[in-house]
């Protein structure tokens, strides 16, 4: 006979790892626009594993989740050194992303990249309740290296590529609004998930 579901007893019993288990917090704040370490270029980590470098990921980590972002930048965090996030989920800013494992890229590389490009909406967490559309390649091929220190290549296409490019950019000293063309490519977000967002992902509709 399994306990009363209803009870605290039932998830002692059989979930006992809930009591210690507690979701990662940000101990730090997303620096944004204007703040000048936007512009820097980020520097190369030398020591992938270096217990410093495990504690940046782990609080790029942490702020994604508390953002809700798809991705992040260690420049985005005050920290200008070449480490960046991968990390798509459905979510209230990007209710149609992908869900994956967050990746975390320690001195990323471009390596190739598509020929085609398309052009998307882009946020950002440096830059907020601001959506502009970006044109990006449709896929590339990055090399780089794991949290273990391990060389790694990877192909991103589609959204994820985006993320990629748009927080390698943030290692490059350059934002989103830099890839925008023209005035009327820039919009709220309230305009934008008025007028692009689907219906369907209206918070009205759930």
């Amino acid at each position: 006979m399994f306990p009363d579901r209803s009870s605290a007893s039932f998830f002692q019993t059989w979930f006992p790892w809930l009591q210690s288990w507690h979701p990662p917090q940000a101990k730090v704040s997303v620096a944004q626009l204007g703040d000048p370490i936007l512009r820097q270029k980020a520097q190369p980590i030398e020591d992938p594993t270096a217990p410093w470098v495990q504690a940046l990921a782990d609080d790029l980590l942490a702020q994604i989740q508390t953002s809700k972002g798809v991705g992040i930048a260690a420049p985005q965090i005050s920290q200008g050194y070449r480490m960046l996030v991968i990390a798509s989920h459905p979510n209230d800013r990007y209710p149609t992303a992908p869900l994956m494992e967050p990746i975390v890229l320690i001195n990323p590389v471009i390596v190739h990249q598509a020929s085609s490009s398309v052009k998307d909406w882009e946020g950002c967490l440096s830059v907020p309740h601001m959506r502009g559309l970006v044109d990006r390649y449709q896929w590339v091929e990055v090399s780089y290296h794991d949290r273990q220190g391990q060389p790694q290549q990877q192909r991103f296409e589609d959204f994820v590529a985006r993320i990629f490019q748009h927080e390698y950019d943030h290692l490059e000293g350059k934002i989103f609004l830099d890839r925008v063309t023209q005035v009327d490519d820039l919009m709220t977000e309230a305009e934008w998930r008025s007028r692009v967002l689907p219906p369907a992902h209206h918070p009205s509709n759930g």
